[in-house]
């Protein structure tokens, strides 16, 4: 017979046991071996590093990153394309495996991410016109600055733009680049490669560099502890850097070699 006493211990027991058997956790490296897929967040509308080419494919450094990560872990390779604002929800969500996605470090980031090693150099700053003086953030008051939502150049110029600046936000670089050129900004805080695209278009108005935000260089977004694939996309990255794959990539999108420490 049982008693509701004996029925207690006995649950009691099983509870001990299955808290201390071990946990079994995922893996997100050999799903991806498992699923024969990797599956990256790329930007779509951001040069050099991801856009679309005359032949509607992508194309860009981070695109070529992402083909080399998944050649050299022999798996198929899914692109998904993602704005500033959406590429770590859609990693936190299970929609993507990694974000190669022109993607700076900063403690917020980091305290819900987990970053590789850098694979791209990148640097922000804020841009004007030649006859406009700026000189430093004090030198913002009273203008108007575009910024792409959710960007590292959103975040850092926030924190020390002066309270008599006007930052206007945009959803995404096309829409910040079009606001310097149509003349809705005085300035638009953006990363150097942008404004060297803008500059190669030759247009009108072009930007000039006024000062420097943050030298950020680019690293790739992974799910927190996730200990086999981090150590594998490092490996590829340093490969890669050794081997001179990623010196070519750079050369091919950035016009000029890893600079050196990166």
């Amino acid at each position: 017979m049982i008693t509701k006493r004996s029925f207690l211990a006995a649950a009691l027991a099983t509870a001990a046991v299955l808290s201390s058997a071990p946990a079994v956790l995922a893996d997100a490296l050999e799903d991806i071996k498992s699923a024969g897929i990797l599956r990256v967040a790329v930007p779509q509308d951001f040069p050099p590093f991801g856009s679309v080419g005359t032949d509607m494919k992508p194309q860009g450094y981070d695109i070529d990153m992402a083909r080399l990560i998944a050649a050299k872990m022999n798996v198929d390779l899914a692109l998904v394309p993602v704005t500033s604002a959406n590429r770590i929800p859609f990693l936190q969500t299970g929609k993507v495996d990694l974000v190669i996605s022109s993607m700076g470090k900063n403690p917020e980031r980091d305290a819900v991410i987990d970053f590789s090693e850098p694979y791209a150099p990148f640097y922000n700053g804020v841009f004007g016109p030649e006859d406009v003086a700026i000189a430093d953030a004090a030198d913002l008051d009273g203008k108007i600055v575009g910024v792409t939502r959710g960007s590292i150049e959103d975040l850092e110029l926030t924190k020390i733009a002066p309270d008599g600046a006007t930052l206007k936000r945009y959803e995404d670089n096309n829409g910040t680049i079009s606001a310097f050129l149509s003349g809705q900004v005085d300035a638009i805080a953006t990363g150097n490669v942008v404004a060297a695209a803008i500059i190669a278009q030759n247009p009108p108005k072009k930007p000039a560099m006024k000062f420097l935000i943050k030298n950020s260089p680019c690293y790739i977004g992974m799910n927190e502890n996730e200990p086999a694939l981090m150590a594998a996309v490092n490996e590829i990255i340093a490969d890669a850097k050794a081997d001179g794959d990623l010196d070519a990539i750079s050369q091919e999108w950035l016009g000029m070699g890893l600079p050196e420490g990166l």
